[in-house]
């Protein structure tokens, strides 16, 4: 009887073979990786949020952690169909992340604004390159969600900053 190896524990059954799916989900693991900084840098300017408009900014950035984080396990579970393996721990996501990390004891809150909204255009930009992987590797499937997930950054950059803007 033939040695299992890890790697044949978690093969999944794709037609994808052949193609560029380790391509697909080396994109898909830096997209997960900025899906749980941005995540995390959302959270921080929620719980730190100071000022008139605190009640506002408090509830769109929870709101927006939370539609961020419910992306991430669609994220992961996209590279596992595609028979490849995703994240492992919070260095693996360090080591991934284009999104950088905001350690600063203090930001003003229009600033926490301004910071997430170009986050989260960068993360428009990283799905649309990543969606440009997915249909070399005519992987139709990743293709089609990669919209919806640039849809909903699309829509957080927005609210963001309309929220920020001086009325």
């Amino acid at each position: 009887m033939a040695k299992k190896t890890p790697a044949a524990d978690l093969a999944t059954p794709t037609d994808l073979a052949g193609r560029n799916t380790r391509g697909v989900a080396d994109a898909l693991n830096v997209v997960l990786a900025d899906s749980f900084a941005l995540y995390m840098k959302t959270k921080n300017f929620h719980w730190h949020v100071s000022g008139p408009h605190f009640r506002d900014y408090h509830l769109l950035l929870d709101e927006q952690a939370t539609q961020i984080l419910g992306t991430t396990d669609q994220i992961a579970e996209r590279v596992r169909k595609i028979g490849q393996t995703t994240l492992r721990s919070i260095g693996h996501v360090s080591k991934l992340q284009t999104i950088k990390d905001n350690d600063a004891e203090m930001v003003g809150a229009r600033d926490m604004l301004a910071e997430l909204r170009e986050d989260n255009l960068a993360l428009v930009k990283l799905l649309r390159d990543t969606k440009e992987v997915a249909e070399a590797a005519k992987d139709n499937a990743t293709s089609g969600v990669l919209d919806d997930w640039t849809d909903m950054a699309e829509q957080r950059a927005w609210f963001l900053f309309e929220a920020a803007r001086e009325g």
